[in-house]
C-alpha cells in the first residue's frame, strides 16, 4: 500500500516512489506522471484538479490521461469541474491497488505555492496550452516563486530580470520597454488586451494579482494581432482555489518604504461550486530622488462558479491607484553648453515641488468556459479596462552654462489622459484524430474598441531659470488658467478572426500553422493632426518543432505583425503603421524531470517605419520613421538544478541597423545578461540565499553638433536571504545595488536621471 504522502500537484512523481507492483496500473501511472505532470498521494481513487482550472485550460492533461489509460482497463469519469474518478472498465490484475492511490493532476498551470521557477505550459504564442519546449518561439516565464524570492512587486523590477528585456526608466512614472532592440507595446492580461495607446506605461504596475508573467520574444501577430514585433508580455491572474489559503506580508525598506500585502482564497459554499479570491496591497515610500514620493493602493477580487460539471463562470474586478508627488516630466540635462557632460548627485531631480502625476488602472472581466465534449471546449471573455491619469507637470529644456547655470527654460503643463478599452474574445479549442495522430486546433474571433481623450494646459512657459533653481524644484506653480493648449480625441477599433493548429506529422515532428485577419480603424484628432487610418492585414504564423530525443527539440518559426502608430512627425502628420516580421530557430531542452528548461535561439527581426524620437518643439515630441533589422542570438535557462538550486538566467546579443547598415536606436544595449539564482543552504533547514545580476553593454545617444552622451557598461548586483521561521512564517532580506553603482537610468531621450543607490528591505511573510 502506498505511504501517506502529499506531493506538489505540479511535480511529477514516479510510481516507484509509492512501492506499486509492476503491471498495467503501474505502467499507466508511469505514463500519467511522464505525459501529464501528475502527482500521486495516498487516499481514495480520485483525480482532482486542485486549482479548479479544468475548463479554463486546454484539457491537455485530461487528454494525456485518457490516452495513457488506453489498454489499462481503467477509464476517466468526470465528477465535477476539475475532478475525475478512475473507474474500472474491465477486470484488471491491479484493480485492488486502486483504492490506495489518489491521482492529483497538474491540469491547472498555476505556479504559486509550487516553489518552481518553471511553468508547466504557456499560451501567449498561439492560445494553445503548450510547454515552452513545444512552443517554436522564445518564451520566458517569471513565476510567483521568483517574484516572491526577490520581492519583485513592481513590473519594472520584474521585467528587468527577464532575458532580452530592456526597461527604459525615462521618468519617475513613465516607462518604455524593449525586446531585441524594439519597443514592446503589447501588455495582455490572461491573453486579452490592446497595445498601449501612447506606447508607454504610466505608473507602476503591481505584480500582486498575478500568478506568473509570460514574456514572448518576437512577433505575435497570431494572438495579439497588432503591436510591435519585439514581443508580448502576458500577465496571468491568480485564481480562486477550493482549499482555504491565505497569506500576508509586511515590508519595510530604505527611504521610508512601507508595504502591506494580503491574499485570501477559499470555497464560498460547502461543495466548492462557488469560490472567491481577494487580493489587496498598499505601499507608501519616498525615494532617492529629491521631492519624490509614491502612495500606491491595489484591490483585486475574483469569483468563480461551477454552473454545472462542464461550465465555469468567472467574474473579476481590480483597481490600482498610484499617487506620486514630485514627479519627473523629462529629466536632467546631459550636457553643458560647452559640450561637457553634466554630473549631478544621484538624488538630483528637475521636478517641481508641486508636480504630481496620478494614474488609475481599473479592470473588470467576465469569462465563460464550457466543455462541449471530451475533445472540444469553448471560451468567451469580455474585458473592460480604464486607464486614467492626470497631473501638473514641470518640464525643463535648454542647456545650462557651466559657470553661471543659466540657459534653462520652463514648460509647466496641466495634463490629463483617459483611455477606455473594451475587448471581447470567443474561441474554440479542441483536438481531432487524423492519420493516426492527434491534432490540436483553435479558432477565434476578437473585437475591441479603445476611446482616448488627452488634453493639456500650458502656462508660464519659456521663462528662464538657473540650474540651481531647477535642482531645488522651486519654480512656482502656475495658475493653469490660460485655456486649452492641445488635445486629442480619437477612437481605435480592431476586429480579428484567427485560427491555428498544432499538427502531428509524426510522433516526433509537429507543425504549427495559423493566421490572423484583422481590420484596424481609427478616427478623430491627435494634437491638431487627423488621427485617421484604416488597415486590413493578414498576419501568418508558421512553426515547426522536431523532438531530437526525450530531452531536446529543434524548432524554427516565422511570424508577422503590424501596428498603426500614434506618433507625430515634425510636420504634424501621423507616422505610417509599423510592419514587422520575425524569423527564429533554435534548440530547446527539458531536464531533471521537466524541472529545468533551456533554449538557444538565433533570430532576425525586421521592422519597417519604427518611430524614433527626433526632437521637441511647440510643447510636444516629434518622431521619424526608421527601417531597421535586429539579428542575434539568445541563451535562456530557468528551473531547478538538482534539489537545492533554482535559476533564471539569460544572455542576449544582437545588432540593430537601418537599411543603409548604420547603427540605430543606440540607446538600447546590444548585449545584456540576466541572472537570478537561489540556493538552499545545506544543513540549515529553511534557509536560502540568492543573487540577481543585471548587466548591460555600453549605450550612447548622438546629440546636435556631433555631441554624444554615453553610459558605460555596468552591472547591478542584488542580494537576498530568506529564512523559514516556521512552516507558516518567513523573513526575507534584500540588498539592492549592493556595489552602489552610479548609472543613468536611460538614454531614450536627451535627458536622464540616476538609478537608485544601495538600498535594502525586510519582509515578513505569513502563509496558511
Amino acid at each position: 500500500m502506498a505511504q501517506s504522502q502529499t506531493a506538489s500537484p505540479h511535480v511529477a512523481q514516479t510510481v516507484r516512489d509509492y512501492d506499486l507492483p509492476a503491471g498495467p496500473l503501474a505502467a499507466t501511472l508511469n505514463r500519467i506522471s511522464r505525459e501529464a505532470g501528475i502527482a500521486l498521494t495516498a487516499g481514495a481513487a480520485t483525480l482532482e484538479n486542485r486549482n479548479a482550472a479544468a475548463v479554463r485550460g486546454r484539457m491537455r492533461a485530461e487528454q494525456a490521461l485518457e490516452r495513457a489509460l488506453t489498454g489499462s482497463g481503467l477509464e476517466l469519469v468526470p465528477t465535477g469541474p476539475g475532478s475525475y474518478t478512475l473507474r474500472l472498465a474491465a477486470p484488471s490484475p491491479d484493480a485492488a491497488m486502486l483504492s490506495a492511490v489518489t491521482v492529483s493532476a497538474a491540469i491547472g498551470t498555476a505556479t504559486e505555492r509550487t516553489g518552481s521557477y518553471v511553468a508547466r505550459s504557456t499560451s501567449t504564442a498561439t492560445r494553445l496550452e503548450l510547454s515552452q519546449r513545444e512552443t517554436p518561439q522564445s518564451v520566458s516565464v517569471v513565476t510567483r516563486a521568483m517574484m516572491d524570492d526577490f520581492s519583485l512587486t513592481s513590473v519594472n523590477d520584474m521585467l528587468a530580470s527577464v532575458t532580452g528585456v530592456n526597461v527604459e526608466l525615462v521618468e519617475s512614472d513613465r516607462t518604455y520597454f524593449s525586446i531585441r532592440g524594439f519597443e514592446v507595446s503589447n501588455f495582455l492580461v490572461d491573453g486579452i488586451g490592446l497595445p498601449f495607446a501612447t506606447g508607454d506605461q504610466l505608473g507602476d504596475i503591481d505584480t500582486a494579482p498575478y500568478d506568473r508573467v509570460e514574456v514572448l520574444r518576437g512577433a505575435n501577430g497570431l494572438l495579439a494581432s497588432i503591436g510591435n514585433p519585439a514581443g508580448t508580455v502576458n500577465f496571468v491572474r491568480k485564481r480562486p482555489t477550493r482549499e482555504l489559503q491565505a497569506s500576508a506580508a509586511v515590508t519595510f525598506g530604505s527611504w521610508q518604504n512601507r508595504r502591506i500585502d494580503g491574499d485570501f482564497s477559499s470555497a464560498l459554499d460547502e461543495d466548492g461550486r462557488w469560490r472567491g479570491r481577494l487580493i489587496v496591497a498598499a505601499q507608501e515610500k519616498d525615494s532617492h530622488l529629491d521631492r519624490y514620493s509614491l502612495d500606491k493602493k491595489l484591490f483585486s477580487a475574483i469569483v468563480e462558479h461551477d454552473i454545472d460539471t462542464d461550465t465555469l463562470l468567472a467574474i473579476g474586478h481590480s483597481q490600482q491607484r498610484n499617487r506620486p508627488k514630485g514627479t519627473l516630466w523629462g529629466a536632467l540635462p546631459l550636457r553643458y553648453s560647452d559640450g561637457t557632460p553634466t554630473h549631478y548627485e544621484r538624488s538630483a531631480s528637475s521636478a517641481a515641488r508641486w508636480a504630481y502625476w496620478n494614474s488609475d488602472d481599473t479592470q473588470t472581466f467576465a469569462e465563460l468556459n464550457h466543455r462541449l465534449n471530451d475533445r472540444w471546449q469553448a471560451k468567451a471573455t469580455l474585458l473592460r479596462r480604464s486607464l486614467e491619469s492626470d497631473g501638473e507637470l514641470f518640464y525643463v529644456y535648454g542647456t545650462p552654462d557651466r559657470e553661471t547655470g543659466t540657459g534653462l527654460f520652463s514648460w509647466p503643463s496641466k495634463y490629463g489622459h483617459t483611455e477606455r478599452q473594451w475587448t471581447a474574445d470567443v474561441n474554440l479549442t479542441g483536438t481531432v484524430a487524423l492519420g493516426g495522430h492527434e491534432h490540436e486546433l483553435v479558432f477565434g474571433i476578437s473585437r475591441s474598441k479603445s476611446d482616448n481623450w488627452l488634453h493639456s494646459r500650458d502656462d508660464d512657459t519659456h521663462l528662464p531659470l538657473t540650474e540651481s533653481e531647477m535642482l531645488a524644484g522651486s519654480f512656482p506653480r502656475p495658475a493653469f488658467d490660460v485655456g486649452l493648449s492641445d488635445h486629442a480625441d480619437f477612437v481605435n477599433r480592431r476586429d480579428s478572426v484567427y485560427a491555428a493548429g498544432r499538427f502531428s506529422l509524426t510522433s516526433d515532428l509537429k507543425l504549427l500553422a495559423g493566421a490572423n485577419l484583422s481590420r484596424v480603424t481609427s478616427s478623430g484628432v491627435q494634437y491638431g493632426a487627423v488621427h485617421d487610418y484604416r488597415e486590413t492585414r493578414t498576419t501568418p504564423y508558421l512553426g515547426v518543432v522536431y523532438d531530437i530525443d526525450r530531452h531536446h527539440s529543434a524548432y524554427a518559426s516565422y511570424a508577422e505583425i503590424f501596428n498603426p502608430q500614434h506618433q507625430i512627425t515634425q510636420s504634424g502628420s501621423v507616422l505610417e503603421p509599423i510592419e514587422g516580421r520575425n524569423l527564429e530557430a533554435g534548440i530547446k531542452g527539458e531536464w531533471f524531470e521537466r524541472r529545468l528548461n533551456g533554449s538557444l535561439a538565433v533570430f532576425r527581426t525586421d521592422q519597417k517605419n519604427t518611430a524614433e524620437y527626433d526632437g521637441f518643439s511647440a510643447g510636444r515630441s516629434y518622431y521619424r520613421g526608421v527601417n531597421a533589422s535586429s539579428q542575434g542570438f539568445e541563451i535562456d535557462m530557468a528551473g531547478r538544478i538538482g534539489s537545492t538550486w533554482d535559476i533564471n538566467a539569460g544572455y542576449t546579443q544582437f545588432s540593430l541597423k537601418d537599411e543603409d547598415g548604420r547603427d540605430v536606436r543606440t540607446h538600447v544595449p546590444r548585449r545584456t545578461l540576466r541572472l537570478s539564482t537561489v540556493a538552499r543552504v545545506p544543513g540549515l533547514h529553511g534557509f536560502k540565499v540568492g543573487a540577481t545580476v543585471k548587466w548591460q553593454s555600453e549605450i550612447h545617444r548622438a546629440e546636435a553638433s556631433a555631441i554624444t552622451s554615453r553610459q558605460d557598461a555596468y552591472a547591478l548586483l542584488d542580494l537576498m536571504a530568506s529564512y523559514d521561521i516556521s512552516p507558516t512564517l518567513n523573513v526575507t532580506a534584500k540588498l539592492n545595488n549592493a556595489t552602489d553603482r552610479k548609472y543613468l537610468s536611460s538614454l531614450f531621450w536627451s535627458q536622464s536621471f540616476y538609478g537608485a543607490p544601495r538600498n535594502a528591505s525586510l519582509t515578513l511573510n505569513w502563509k496558511y
